[in-house]
């Protein structure tokens, strides 16, 4: 399911960056509620909102995207 790889890889980002959803939140624009259902799966990311995320996480958008792939594709081989 790619949602919940997409929050897997955004809960580890924003944890590595020692970062709360508020303020990942803050610094994205994009509403704390939101992250967190993202974060558990429950919400599909757009465009707009992977490189918002991406901005705020200092990182691409490009290597957000290829670790959701990593993992569905690790969880196809399981």
């Amino acid at each position: 399911m790619p949602e919940k790889a997409f929050g897997k890889v955004v809960q580890r980002l924003r944890k590595s960056k020692g970062l709360s959803q508020e303020e990942l939140s803050s610094s994205s624009g994009l509403d704390r509620t939101f992250i967190s259902r993202l974060e558990s799966g429950l919400r599909q990311p757009t465009i707009s909102t992977i490189i918002k995320l991406a901005e705020a996480l200092n990182v691409s958008a490009a290597s957000i995207v290829a670790e959701v792939e990593d993992i569905l594709h690790e969880d196809q081989q399981n």
